[in-house]
């Protein structure tokens, strides 16, 4: 280890040690002691640093202020928290943004309504246990490749690494793991070569050394290198007839969710640790914090949506999915600004 990074880990570490041993509940709110109307929320990765503003509104009593109660629906991946949505068993899903672009080309008006995160957050490494070598395209090819599900953000940045190698899905083989810490044991044990998953599973893998890194969607540079500029991340996102017919709900989501991108701006690490259940850290709490420093760049500031991003990232997707052409989608058409715009107006602290 070098003396950067123990000093480093040292600094995480008394970061940790002035955390009081419990943690804080909820805040109260004005909303407790009478119903509140409820909105089903699908996620993957529920744990994960990938939804950090969900966690902190939840825990911080900023949904419950908002006037709003969510039922969280976790599933293992992505493409299984919207099928939930298709199927009427979720209202809304949290998710990476191509989703959408899978939805509009079959006709289905979808449409991300907050922000939460600037990149795709998801990162790709290697295993490094003995006979496992990194070095050339031939190394890559028929790797046993680890991802949460086909059709998930860690499906595509994968596929976007892999043509970044002069290499195709075809090269290798796509093994569907999830997003829960059991992909850990699935690359020790041999039944994958390599993963791509979020943090802080990715970052708990590094410093272990279980993994060399290869890919980086954290950070804005990692994400820009890529894939040849910013995308947008995680975002809510709803059928255009919830959006209607529920724009107290679905403001108050956006309500919640600006002001936990807010919190995070100025937050210290302490008060994530307070902030965030034990069960999130896997474990070490100074390699939980390590991944989070990584990552906080990532979060969106104001939750707004970026056409230019959203067109860029089309492009890098109708590559990778073969479309019939960028007039199959039109990128403009998976967003509104407006219930975020709103939550700006009302100056939340």
């Amino acid at each position: 280890m070098t003396s950067a990074h123990g000093s480093r880990r040292s600094w995480l570490l008394a970061a940790v040690g002035s955390l009081a041993t419990n943690q804080v509940a909820a805040a109260p709110s004005p909303g407790q002691g009478r119903a509140l109307p409820r909105v089903r929320v699908a996620l993957a990765a529920s744990q994960s640093l990938y939804h950090l503003p969900l966690t902190l509104a939840d825990r911080l009593g900023f949904f419950r202020q908002a006037g709003v109660q969510i039922q969280w629906l976790p599933q293992e991946s992505g493409a299984k928290a919207l099928s939930q949505a298709l199927t009427g068993q979720a209202d809304v899903v949290a998710g990476a943004y191509e989703h959408l672009f899978g939805l509009q080309l079959k006709g289905l008006n979808y449409q991300s309504f907050v922000q939460m995160s600037r990149t795709p957050q998801v990162s790709l490494g290697g295993s490094t246990r003995s006979g496992m070598v990194w070095r050339s395209k031939a190394d890559f090819r028929g790797m046993r490749l680890g991802i949460s599900a086909l059709d998930s953000t860690t499906h595509w940045t994968a596929s976007q690494w892999l043509s970044r190698q002069g290499l195709t899905g075809n090269d290798v083989v796509f093994v569907p793991v999830g997003s829960s810490q059991g992909v850990i044991e699935a690359l020790r044990s041999g039944n994958i070569d390599a993963l791509c998953n979020p943090d802080p599973v990715m970052h708990w893998l590094e410093q272990k050394n279980d993994i060399r890194l290869l890919g980086d969607a954290r950070t804005l540079q990692g994400t820009r290198q890529l894939m040849g500029g910013l995308v947008p991340g995680a975002s809510l996102f709803a059928h255009a007839d919830f959006l209607q017919q529920h724009p107290d709900r679905v403001q108050a989501l956006s309500d919640a969710v600006i002001q936990a991108l807010k919190w995070l701006q100025t937050a210290g690490l302490t008060d994530i640790l307070r902030a965030v259940p034990p069960s999130h850290w896997m474990g070490d709490r100074a390699i939980y914090l390590g991944a989070f420093e990584k990552l906080r760049e990532s979060y969106a500031v104001d939750g707004l949506v970026r056409a230019d991003d959203v067109r860029h990232a089309w492009r890098v997707h109708s590559r990778l999915i073969g479309a019939f052409g960028p007039k199959q989608v039109m990128p403009d058409r998976t967003f509104t600004n407006a219930f975020v715009q709103k939550s700006a107006s009302r100056r939340l602290s």
